[in-house]
């Protein structure tokens, strides 16, 4: 079943709109807990979302993908410049709710459907909490603002399905990355093509990275033509050149590993051991062919020593400990 979650973004409204997205920093002022921040790793594909701005709410949107790492949108230009530069990026689609529903002129009926902490909306006024970005609410309450009005209900179930992908949203952001690396004047052109190349797992990187790591952490494959070399911090979010071509920096996996390693639903401990997402369906490792995985996350059977990696070295440790609580995609 979804869950229903209310955004308030009247200052980033229109290009979270338009972009089909919501970002949000990752902590409040001073790096304090933000639960409102928080809830954006909570929220799971098919989740609904109601756009709450100017006192109006006039989009529905649905989850498309988890969260991910990712700087803040261009698009913000100054809005928020006490924001971090690294947030959260939700992928939605979003479709107009028609007509606008104005919360205050139901708060009687709303008000009292409201949760009674992290509500989005003083359920006495109905005014908007200003500090206050995604909260949860309730399918009651989210029925009773959309009772009176309309959307497509197809386009907001099918909407984005190829386009608001975890793989084209990154590409993307890679682009504007790699843009910004071939404009950058303080790398000399050896180092600003090797940088480019490591983004594909190719060139100084995976040869550095081969040095290190000679086999598939999740499979045991060793044929190189079967493997890719991966970066443990993304490339994108890598703060240096430097970064970018640490051989610490990276895993040797094959495409189904990769993939699952990238997208956060796997990780590692320091000591080697696999950390499966538990938001993560079973069923699929197993058609991707990983039953022994499955088996030793839910203590079906004793599995093979492959599946129980070796440790890593320090300085992997502490790329592995970013992916660990920036990529991983932990329990919701």
């Amino acid at each position: 079943m979804p869950r229903f979650w209310w955004v308030n973004h009247n200052q980033t409204a229109r290009q979270e709109i338009e972009g089909q997205y919501l970002w949000s920093p990752k902590t409040g002022s001073k790096g304090a807990r933000n639960e409102f921040y928080n809830n954006m790793r909570r929220a799971n594909p098919g989740d609904v979302v109601l756009s709450f701005a100017d006192q109006a709410i006039r989009f529905v949107g649905r989850v498309a993908e988890f969260a991910f790492t990712a700087p803040k949108p261009t698009e913000f230009g100054n809005t928020g410049a006490n924001w971090s530069h690294e947030g959260w990026l939700l992928p939605v689609f979003w479709t107009p709710l028609t007509p606008p529903v104005h919360p205050k002129a139901l708060i009687g009926t709303l008000g009292p459907l409201l949760p009674s902490k992290y509500s989005p909306i003083d359920p006495i006024s109905g005014s908007g909490f200003q500090h206050v970005y995604l909260a949860a609410i309730s399918e009651a309450a989210f029925k009773t603002v959309v009772a009176g009005a309309t959307f497509k209900y197809d386009a907001l179930t099918h909407g984005g399905a190829n386009s608001l992908t975890f793989e084209v949203v990154t590409e993307l952001l890679d682009d504007a990355v790699e843009c910004l690396v071939a404009a950058d004047l303080q790398l000399d052109d050896t180092v600003r093509k090797s940088v480019i190349l490591a983004r594909r797992g190719q060139g100084e990187f995976r040869a550095k990275v081969e040095s290190i790591e000679r086999s598939c952490r999740l499979t045991g494959i060793t044929n190189p033509s079967l493997l890719i070399a991966s970066h443990i911090k993304p490339w994108r979010l890598c703060g240096s050149a430097q970064e970018r071509l640490d051989g610490m920096n990276g895993l040797i996996l094959t495409p189904d590993a990769d993939h699952l390693f990238d997208r956060g639903f796997i990780s590692f401990e320091d000591n080697g051991e696999i950390l499966v997402s538990p938001r993560v369906d079973p069923t699929d490792l197993r058609r991707l062919g990983f039953d022994q995985l499955v088996s030793e996350r839910f203590g079906v059977a004793e599995a093979p020593a492959v599946w129980r990696t070796h440790g890593f070295a320090a300085q992997q440790s502490s790329y592995m400990a970013y992916h660990r609580s920036q990529v991983f995609v932990g329990a919701s």
